[in-house]
């Protein structure tokens, strides 16, 4: 559904207009709204439309609570998550506290993750990938390296 990266603006308010060949597939899966919460494990933003941002978010409220690392991750992942409605002009208002949050200001990069977008701020996104550069195919995961790409 959601792929490819593109550089974009925030505006003096903080909203952040989604591209235009993304805008009707949002508002065709979820009319619009959208929740955006922390990533549970990158420097970055996570925008889903609602209808799959409620299928993940009851897989991760339904895990037990008697480990710690679980209540955190709910914390960053739930407790951090805020619905938002895209405006007639595609944007959606991304709250101060997360843009704080990930250091995003004036310049982000949105990048499709099929069912969701990551939403990071260009410095942070500038050093993911030089803090990867060229994947190491040897140094992946074995169900990746089965892939055929």
């Amino acid at each position: 559904m959601f792929s490819g990266r593109s550089a974009l603006n925030l505006d003096a308010k903080g909203r952040l207009a989604i591209p235009t060949r993304h805008r009707d597939a949002l508002q065709h899966a979820a009319g619009g709204r959208a929740v955006l919460t922390h990533h549970p494990y990158d420097n970055c933003l996570s925008l889903y439309p609602e209808l799959q941002w409620n299928d993940i978010a009851r897989q991760v409220a339904g895990l037990s609570d008697a480990d710690p690392a679980v209540r955190y991750l709910k914390r960053r992942f739930l407790g951090q998550a805020v619905e938002l409605e895209m405006d007639g002009n595609g944007r959606f208002l991304i709250p101060v506290e997360l843009r704080e949050l990930v250091g995003l200001e004036k310049r982000a990069m949105l990048v499709g993750q099929i069912h969701r977008f990551e939403v990071w701020s260009e410095a942070a996104w500038q050093a993911e990938q030089d803090k990867y550069g060229q994947l190491d195919h040897a140094a992946m995961p074995e169900s990746v390296q089965k892939l055929a790409f």
